[in-house]
Parts: structure tokens; sequence; C-alpha cells
């Protein structure tokens, strides 16, 4: 029988009770450590539908969205509460539309929790892009209730609606899913990569979270891990399971990924001297712990907040309390039980980085928002960990820009030769496939000693900036020094690579023509001396690429002869020229 033919409100709600929930791991980018499961609906194609969507837009047509959800969420619940998994969260979907259903009433998830003794921070509620901000007032008003009454938000399928950045600044979310379609062979394809990488960073900034949807391959993880995303999903960790003994607390096939991740250097770790240990409180505490802990700790001027998992929750500052803490009866009222005594009220988010993101971008993150905060926590597989403050920001800040001006171009500012040879060594550690290019303008020299050394700077300094305006910023751009650059990409195709490097070498020589007079241009060519004194004709500038691919099967010892004879014939074509190394 198919609920779709159903009338009788009865009958309909027998049905629903076949349904069944399965669980989909979401785990730790780095550990493989289980974070959450996400309930997904199982056996509506025997109520006679065909998606997930058909069910709810028959139940929403026939106003019995939310009596049905509300089954289905205790029955999630239900389920959830036999994981016998310490500090696992569940995601539950929320379809937006129960705010438009006549038996609406807030109040009633908070009851099924307590009848199954679930805490609310164990729910998730996971919200679409698709229709949601048709009622932007009211949607505010229900996310605003349900993350007052201790409940997290996710926005699911991040980046496949129309109004996800208005959502995403709206309903102050604690996740963001990345959608699979962006997931789906990001390793590949340098677009989805950026845009990945941007929304990762802005929000970091924002004190979110990122899970990636649909992970199937190991070069996905990889290049998710790449972009500091922080918690996975997908077949690659474990398919969803009706089963709930399949789950696990630890997929081990995560962290030996990590462990055989050689790819990142230590060099961009912050060092544990510039980190300190502020003494947090646990959100359950009271008013009273609160006044209690600036009197044992009278030079700290605010206390992190953590929950039971030691996870950062926020920041209370001394300031913000110090009119009810220094009046006559604070005391007497924080002991008071029927006063208001938890510390919710006074929380305020606060600025956070994962210790493995590294120097560069927790002074990009402070850089961002540090007018709001007097420095930066700092947390470990999502655990509170410690604090920078702003003088050691600015140390580490200083100790860094020594090390990159060290290790760059004077002319340029790009990397030098210490990160070509890091990244080469590097390539031939890893076990996927990773090009390098080699740039050699052509007929540089006479055109220096014809236009002179201020035009030949400037004609770097145009390639210069069309490598890093043109290549994704993932890309290590270095300059060897004169007319010499080089490229290392990762996680790209070599057809990929080959079409990039060729745009390049005609993008190049389009703007270097400005730098010449116009008989010149008109001529195609310049004449002056060679190295030998004769005049003769000279091209106008080019560059000539020599690509060479290094997979699992090369041999280190063979770069140094394959680059000789390969930059050399490159010299002859007008194309990148490209090769691989091989045993």
């Amino acid at each position: 029988m198919s609920i779709a033919k159903l009338d009788k409100e009865k009958e309909l709600l027998l049905l629903i009770d076949k349904l069944d929930y399965a669980f989909q791991p979401i785990v730790n980018t780095r550990t493989g450590k289980i974070y959450a499961v996400e309930a997904l609906i199982r056996g509506y194609q025997n109520l006679g539908f065909k998606t997930i969507p058909d069910l709810f837009d028959n139940l929403f047509d026939k106003e019995l969205l939310y009596k049905v959800d509300l089954i289905l969420r205790k029955k999630a619940f239900k389920k959830f509460n036999h994981i016998k998994i310490y500090n696992l969260k569940l995601f539950y979907n929320l379809d937006n539309r129960l705010l438009y259903m006549p038996d609406f009433k807030e109040g009633n998830t908070s009851l099924i929790l307590k009848e199954l003794n679930i805490k609310e921070e164990s729910i998730c509620f996971e919200i679409t892009e698709n229709g949601t901000m048709q009622n932007k007032l009211m949607i505010n008003k229900i996310l605003n209730n349900y993350k007052n009454e201790g409940f997290h938000i996710a926005i699911d399928d991040f980046g496949t609606g129309i109004s996800g950045l208005e959502l995403l600044y709206l309903s102050e979310a604690h996740f963001i899913k990345l959608d699979r379609f962006f997931i789906r062979n990001i390793n590949k394809d340098s677009r989805k990569k950026l845009f990945c990488s941007s929304i990762v960073d802005m929000a970091h900034v924002m004190g979110i979270k990122v899970i990636a949807e649909g992970i199937e391959d190991i070069g996905e993880y990889y290049t998710c891990k790449d972009i500091d995303i922080d918690f996975i999903q997908g077949f690659l960790i474990a398919r969803p399971t009706l089963n709930i003994a399949e789950i696990k607390d630890s997929y081990e096939n995560v962290p030996n990924l990590f462990k055989n991740d050689k790819r990142k250097s230590n060099n961009n770790l912050i060092d544990k001297t510039y980190i300190q240990y502020i003494e947090p409180l646990n959100i359950n505490s009271t008013l009273h712990d609160l006044f209690l802990y600036f009197k044992e700790f009278p030079t700290n001027t605010f206390v992190p907040i953590t929950d039971e998992n030691s996870a950062l929750v926020g920041v209370i500052y001394e300031v913000d309390i110090k009119k009810l803490s220094y009046s006559q009866y604070g005391m007497s009222l924080a002991q008071n039980k029927s006063f208001r005594s938890k510390l919710s009220t006074y929380i305020r988010s606060s600025l956070s980085i994962e210790v493995s993101w590294g120097i560069d971008k927790t002074l990009e993150m402070f850089n961002l928002r540090g007018n709001e905060s007097k420095g930066i926590f700092v947390t470990k597989d999502n655990c509170y960990l410690g604090f920078i403050n702003v003088n050691n920001l600015l140390s580490l800040s200083y100790k860094r820009n020594i090390e990159i001006a060290q290790n760059q171009n004077p002319l340029t500012k790009l990397p030098g030769n210490n990160q070509i040879d890091k990244f080469i060594q590097d390539s031939f550690k890893e076990n996927q496939k990773t090009h390098i290019v080699y740039f050699d303008f052509n007929d540089f020299k006479p055109f220096n000693d014809y236009y002179g050394f201020r035009q030949g700077d400037r004609a770097i300094l145009i390639f210069s900036e069309l490598l890093q305006k043109e290549l994704n910023k993932s890309s290590l751009i270095a300059h060897i020094g004169g007319d010499d650059f080089f490229v290392g990409f990762r996680n790209l195709d070599y057809k990929e690579v080959y079409e990039q490097i060729n745009e390049i070498q005609i993008l190049f020589k389009n703007s270097v023509s400005s730098l010449y007079n116009d008989e010149d241009i008109e001529n195609g060519y310049i004449k002056t001396k060679d190295r030998f004194g004769e005049i003769r004709e000279f091209d106008l500038l080019s560059v000539s690429s020599a690509i060479i691919e290094i997979n699992q099967n090369s041999n280190s010892k063979n770069l140094d002869t394959i680059l000789g004879k390969i930059k050399k014939a490159s010299k002859q074509m007008k194309n990148p020229l490209g090769i691989s190394i091989l045993l």
C-alpha cells in the first residue's frame, strides 16, 4: 500500500512507523576518530516514494509534516541512544517547512530528549539552503531558539543553493557541510579546490567547522586535509548502516592515511612555547563558580569555557560580570538556585584555530578578526589546548617574516630554492602524481641589454604576477633566479597542468609586448649584439616551459639528467613540453 494514496491519518502514521534509520559516521579528518553520525531515513521506497523529498512533500501537502517528523525524530534519537560511544553527536536533517505546519510548537524536542536522557548538545540539526529564505524572520527565530536550547546547527549541501551566504550569515551555524558536487574529484579540479578552500577559510574566520560530504577516494581525502577541512563523511570511511553495532569509535584507515602523508612540513607549526594554558571552566558551572574563578586567578581577565568533552564553547570576560560580582548582593544572588546562575548568558564567541593549521593561517585569522579579541585560542582535535596572546602573536609574526625573507627572491618576493628543493624531495616520497614545471625566458639577455635592466625587471615582475594571478594558490610558485621560474602542482592531471601552462605562455607573450617600442612590435623582432658582439635579429620575448611528472615509480636519481634534456628541448618548442620520470 502506498502512503501517497492514504487519506486516513491513523493508517499513514502506522506506515511511517515502518521506516528505519541508517547512521553514517562523520570523523575527524586528521585522526579518524568518530565525531558524529548522520541519521538517514531508510524504507521510504516501500511506501511508494522514489526519494525522501517526495515523502516529505506529500506530508507537507497533507499538513502532517510536523506530526510525522516528531515520530521520526524520536525513532532516530532512541536508536542513536543505543550507540555506546562517548561524546558522540547526532546530525538530524530538519525540513524547514516544519515552521509552516499549523501544529508546530517549540520545546517538543527537549521533551523527547529529557525522556531519553540525551543532552541537547548531542544533537545537531541540519538545514538546507534550498527554499530556506522564504521567511527570514521566522527561520532566524527558530534557529536562535534551537541554539539557545543548546542544540547545534549545520548548513547542509552548502554551495548548491542561491541563498547559502545569506543563510550562513543569519544562522550563525556551528557547521557547514560541503556538498558532494564540490568534493567529487576535488583533487583533479583546481576550481573546486579553490572554491572549497575559500569557503573553509571564511568559515574558520567565523568560528565555523567544515564537513566534507561524500568522500570516496584517497585523492579527495588528501585534498580535503590539505585545505584544512575539519571533518569528513563518505564511503571511503564507512557506508550508512542500519546496524549500530558496526559503528566504530575510530576508523583506522584514516589515521593510517594521515601517518603515510609526509607531504607537509613541520616548519610552519606553532611552537608550543607560544601557547599559554589558561585554566578553563566547564559550561555546566554556575555563576558562583565563575566569581570564585576570578578570585582564584586575579590576573585573568577572561576564562575559556569548555563543554564536558573539553571542546571550546566560548569565552567569558570579567568585565561583563564585574558590575554584578562587585555588587552588595552579587555573591548571594549567584548562590541562589532560583537565580539564573548558568554561564550561557555571559558567553561570547571566541576566535580559535586548530594547532595543525600552522603559523600562517593563525596570523591570517587574527589579522581578520584580531580587533575583537586579546589573542587567539588554540584547539587540538577539537579540544581546548591553550591561548596565544597578542605579544606572542607578534613574536610569531616577526619570526615568520624573517623565515620568509630569508627564503624568497628579493625582486618578486616569491619563494626561492629552499622551498623548490623541499617540494621536489617531498614529491618523490608521495604515492600520487605531482608535476613540476621549469620556465625559462627566450632571448632575455638581448632584451635586457637592449632595453636596460629596469625593463628586464619589469618583464620578470609581469611574469611573476601572471603566475600568481592565473594559478591556484595551493600551487608552489617560486623564483629560481633571473628569468628562471618554477611551479609545483599537486593533485592535477597532466592535461590540466598542460592547459594552464600553455595559457600562461600565451598571456605572457601578449603582456610583455607592452615593454617594446612601436617599431620593434611592428617588426616582430629587435636588432642588437649577440654574445659574440655580432648584430643580429632576436624574437620578441616569450617563455618556454618543461613539465616533469613525478609518480610512485619515479627515481629521484634520474631528475638532473632528464631535467637538463627537457629544458634544452623545450627551448625549441612554442608549446609546453612534458615528460615523466621513470625508474
